[in-house]
């Protein structure tokens, strides 16, 4: 018994719709998840910038915060707010924590969850 070769080539319409919609589910992740992370490197810049600052450590937890917020605001960072901020100081060294978390809906009642917690710490040697 002969086979022809000729009629196994290419790809089914079944499979033709399965390689489009893998494609059009992980596109669609990207589009959804890039965005998060996007903000993410906005609000580390944010604490690198912080972290440069000369007088951090001999300002009060209130002025640290207000500060993070401000440049927070400038940067259009939308995910955290003044409670996911934490400011420790213990003498002349100051630590500042940014701890959230993002929740995105995918699809119907599928979300991923992106949890983040970040920390400096500044002190005077």
């Amino acid at each position: 018994m002969r086979t022809s070769l000729h009629r196994q080539t290419g790809l089914t319409g079944i499979g033709l719709a399965l390689v489009l919609g893998l494609i059009a589910f992980f596109t669609l992740l990207i589009l959804k998840i890039g965005p998060i992370y996007l903000e993410h490197l906005k609000i580390k810049r944010s604490l690198t910038a912080l972290e440069e600052e000369e007088t951090l450590p001999r300002k009060s937890k209130h002025q640290v915060k207000q500060m993070l917020m401000d440049r927070m605001n400038i940067n259009i960072v939308e995910a955290i707010t003044r409670d996911d901020i934490s400011v420790y100081k213990e003498g002349k060294n100051i630590k500042v924590q940014v701890s959230y978390e993002v929740t995105e809906n995918i699809l119907g009642n599928l979300d991923v969850l992106v949890y983040f917690d970040d920390v400096i710490e500044v002190g005077e040697n």
